[in-house]
């Protein structure tokens, strides 16, 4: 079933693409709106609109340039919604790290209460980044990092896969580390629940929050 968005996800979502925006424009603003969509990684019309909503909020001003394009720099205003929406982001950032923290921690402890001492990650993330961190400190060793749609070979030290008969090596368990719900990943922890057992896949309340599921999280 998918999950509904929160309005205060979408305001997050919005506030992002908002800034990467402003931090374009400021960076280049002669450049053109597919350009941008490139650099934001979203779709052109995504830019198309939200340009026009920073220029209907006096945060960016356009200027004719040559071959029918437009030139785009950011106002007064435009240059004090950056600073603040980068103060908001670098605030939520560390609240994302100190939770993902804590959290990392817990599985591993849990992690040990059950006897899994080589587990793999499934989602090459940030919270995937923050565990590895956090597995340095733990008496488990990480094998690999499992995700269907990553197409990089290693990430932070460990090899990279895109399907659970790839691992190649016996594993005890398995922790879930994509923030982004998708029918592969599910399709993941379905295999392993089978393979290894119920209690072998961990999640973390991040995961839960972000992307809740049928399972349990480890509250």
């Amino acid at each position: 079933m998918e999950r509904a968005v929160s309005e205060s996800e979408r305001e997050e979502d919005s506030d992002r693409i908002i800034l990467g925006l402003l931090n374009s424009v400021e960076q280049d603003g002669a450049r053109s709106q597919r350009h941008f969509a490139a650099e934001l990684g979203i779709a052109l019309g995504l830019v198309n609109a939200y340009l026009n909503r920073c220029i209907k909020k006096g945060l960016v001003k356009a200027s004719q340039a040559p071959a029918r394009r437009y030139a785009y720099y950011l106002t007064p205003q435009g240059f004090a919604e950056k600073s603040r929406l980068t103060v908001e982001y670098l605030s939520s950032s560390f609240g994302f790290f100190r939770k993902a923290k804590a959290d990392c921690t817990k599985v591993f402890e849990t992690a040990k209460e059950r006897n899994l001492k080589h587990l793999v990650l499934l989602g090459v993330s940030d919270l995937a980044e923050i565990a590895a961190i956090c597995a340095i400190e733990s008496d488990v060793s990480l094998v690999c990092a499992i995700d269907p749609s990553n197409q990089s070979t290693r990430f932070v030290g460990l090899p990279v896969v895109r399907e659970f008969d790839a691992v190649g090596t016996q594993v005890d368990g398995i922790i879930v580390t994509a923030l982004v719900p998708s029918a592969a990943v599910d399709a993941i922890i379905e295999e392993a629940r089978m393979r290894l057992g119920a209690d072998a896949v961990l999640i973390p309340d991040l995961v839960a929050l972000r992307a809740p599921r049928k399972e349990q999280s480890l509250s």
